[in-house]
């Protein structure tokens, strides 16, 4: 029986011990949890760590992981999450590695992040990467034709975003999209603010709606200016999605946006889009990346079988 979310998680204790209150905090919080994140690194063929993503600017890099073994290699071009104002390649190093294990060369892309890029920066940054990957996978042993994206959280809104405005590039052709706890909807974010860790005091239930305005604030900016965006398929993929590949819908059961996981899987039906949707019971916000939770890993061997699944 797997064992509930408790407060006495490491991410949950040290958001107890400090609630985040800016972008600054936000990202020593999840800066401070990637060690415990990134311990015991699964082995790979070869780490090239910052490539430059050619065709954006210098601060935008990519980290390819190349797996063991003779290529080519199915691709997964893969985007962090952090709420578009943290996180890294190197926070997400591990999750990507564990792509890399399994046989895909991975692309962990260092995209800009607000405040200081707002949207459309980031969105762009994560297209741009993407057509970028698919010209220099020939380079490293994979192969452009069996290509994914990936992401989590923010990193899951982008890959949507990014999948569906390159739908109809002849250069690039996206196979499968992995939909990591995303947020595929903004105009119904205000129902996804409650920090739900069973035994989690009220301060961080009431600390909730203050960080999705955080993130969202900093990411589509002030409520009076976000209005028009919030239809817009880069902002909300909900709007377009049935233009996206087959993708693998996963959130676990005590995440805030377990609803819009359930409101894309049902929008993908509608189209006639194959979709896996998984919602793991009793798992928070982030627990993919959590392996000290078993239901870490049984998640990630389920997105590898869907992408062996899409890409052959």
């Amino acid at each position: 029986m797997s064992e509930p979310a408790s407060p006495t998680d490491p991410l949950s204790q040290m958001m107890m011990n400090n609630i985040p209150e800016t972008v600054e905090d936000m990202r020593n919080l999840l800066n401070g949890f990637a060690g415990m994140l990134n311990g015991e690194m699964p082995e790979v063929g070869a780490f090239h760590g910052k490539v430059a993503v050619e065709g954006c600017p210098a601060e935008v890099t990519a980290d390819v992981i190349v797996p063991k073994g003779d290529g080519p290699f199915p691709v997964l071009v893969y985007l962090h999450g952090g709420g578009w104002i943290c996180g890294s390649p190197t926070t997400h190093k591990k999750l990507a590695h564990r792509f890399a294990e399994a046989g895909y060369l991975v692309f962990n892309v260092d995209y800009r992040m607000a405040p200081e890029y707002p949207f459309p920066t980031p969105f762009e940054d994560c297209v741009e990467s993407i057509r970028w990957a698919a010209r220099v996978a020939r380079q490293y042993g994979g192969d452009p034709n069996r290509l994914a994206i990936g992401g989590d959280s923010a990193g899951g809104n982008l890959s949507a975003a990014s999948a569906i405005a390159l739908a109809d590039d002849s250069a690039v052709n996206i196979s499968a999209a992995l939909l990591i706890y995303g947020v595929f909807d903004f105009a119904t974010m205000g129902a996804a603010t409650a920090i739900s860790t069973p035994g989690a005091p009220a301060e961080m239930a009431e600390a909730g709606p203050k960080l999705v305005e955080l993130m969202v604030g900093s990411y589509l900016g002030p409520e009076s200016e976000r209005q028009s965006k919030l239809a817009d398929p880069r902002v909300s993929p909900i709007h377009a999605a049935h233009r996206l590949p087959p993708s693998h819908i996963v959130c676990g059961g005590a995440d805030p946006l377990v609803e819009q996981a359930k409101v894309m899987a049902e929008t993908l039906a509608k189209a006639g889009i194959e979709h896996d949707h998984v919602i793991v019971p009793d798992m928070p916000h982030g627990y993919a990346q959590m392996e000290f939770f078993p239901q870490a890993r049984e998640s990630i061997d389920r997105m590898v079988a869907f992408l062996n699944k899409q890409l052959g």
